[in-house]
C-alpha cells in the first residue's frame, strides 16, 4: 500500500502579522500543524536572506515549534550538499519566505531539495509560502506583469513552479498591488486553471482539494471555466485584454471553496 497522503498548503499573500506581540492568526496555523515539530525557514527567494530568520524566530518563539531552523541556498550547486540536505531530516514543515520566485525554482528545482519538499508534503507535512514563496506552490507561476492598470496582453510572464498543487494560478499581495487584471490575463490564457488571489495578511489553506481562508483580508477565485470570448491569442501584444463571461468569488476568512466542484461555501456562523 502507498503511504501517500498529501499534507497542508499554507499559501500566504505576504505581509503576514509577524509582530510578536500581534495575534499573528497566520503562523499560529502554520504552527498548528507543525504540532511541536521541526520548521525549515527556507530563504531561498531572498538575494540577501539577512534577517529573515532572527525574524521569524521572534515571531515564532512563543508558538508550539520545536526547532525553527533556516535553509538557504546561494547557488544551484550547494541543493546536492550533504548539509543543507541534513537541514531537511526530520521536519515537520517547510515555510518559503518572501523575494524572487524564479530563485526558488532555479536553485532548487529538480534537486534533491526539491524531493525532499516533495516527499515531505506527499507523507502529510505542511509547506506554507509567502509573497514569492506563495506563487511558487502551483505548476504554473506568475512571475511578473504589470499591477494597478488595465492588462496589455503582451505584459504577462509566467514559468513553471514547483506543482505542489494543480490546475491553479496564484497572484500575492493581490488587492494592495491592484493585480487582479494580471491574474485575469493568466486565466486567460487557460481558462482550465483556476485564478487565485491573495491579499496581504491572509492565507489560502489546501488539504485535498478544498481550500479555507484565514487573516484580514479576502482570497479571490477567477473561474474561466464558462469563458466565452476572449481575445488573448489574436490581439497584438499592446492590446487591451478583452474577456467575456468570466466568474469570479471574492472569499473573507471562514469561506471555503471546493476546487474540484469550483464552488464556494460560505463561512458557518
Amino acid at each position: 500500500m502507498s503511504d501517500r497522503r498529501e499534507g497542508c498548503l499554507i499559501i500566504i499573500g505576504g505581509h503576514e502579522d509577524r509582530d510578536p506581540k500581534g495575534e499573528r492568526v497566520i503562523l499560529r496555523e502554520v504552527a498548528k500543524h507543525v504540532r511541536g515539530g521541526k520548521l525549515v525557514l527556507a530563504t531561498v527567494a531572498s538575494h540577501q536572506p539577512e534577517g529573515y530568520f532572527e525574524e521569524y524566530r521572534k515571531a515564532f518563539d512563543d508558538l508550539d515549534i520545536g526547532e525553527l531552523v533556516e535553509l538557504y541556498v546561494e547557488d544551484r550547486h550547494e541543493a546536492g550538499d550533504r548539509d543543507k540536505l541534513a537541514v531537511l531530516d526530520d521536519a515537520a514543515g517547510i515555510f518559503f519566505s518572501g523575494g524572487d520566485q524564479l530563485r526558488i525554482t532555479s536553485q532548487i528545482g529538480d534537486t534533491r531539495i526539491e524531493e525532499r519538499v516533495r516527499a515531505l508534503y506527499e507523507r502529510g507535512g505542511v509547506i506554507a509560502g509567502t509573497s514569492a514563496g506563495a506563487s511558487v506552490m502551483s505548476d504554473t507561476m506568475l512571475v511578473k506583469g504589470s499591477s494597478n492598470e488595465t492588462h496589455r496582453i503582451g505584459d504577462l510572464h509566467m514559468a513553471p513552479g514547483l506543482g505542489l498543487i494543480r490546475d491553479v494560478i496564484i497572484d500575492q499581495h493581490f488587492a494592495e498591488r491592484g493585480r487582479f487584471g494580471r491574474l485575469l490575463a493568466a486565466v486567460a490564457h487557460n481558462p482550465r486553471v483556476l485564478g487565485i488571489g491573495i491579499d496581504e495578511d491572509t492565507a489560502a489553506i489546501i488539504e485535498g482539494r478544498r481550500l479555507r481562508v484565514i487573516g484580514d483580508g479576502a482570497v479571490y477565485v477567477v473561474d474561466g471555466a464558462d469563458v466565452s470570448f476572449s481575445n488573448v491569442a489574436e490581439a497584438s501584444s499592446d492590446e487591451t485584454l478583452s474577456m467575456h463571461d468570466v466568474r469570479v468569488h471574492v472569499l473573507a476568512a471562514g469561506d471555503e471553496f471546493q476546487l474540484d466542484r469550483r464552488r464556494p461555501t460560505p463561512a458557518s456562523n
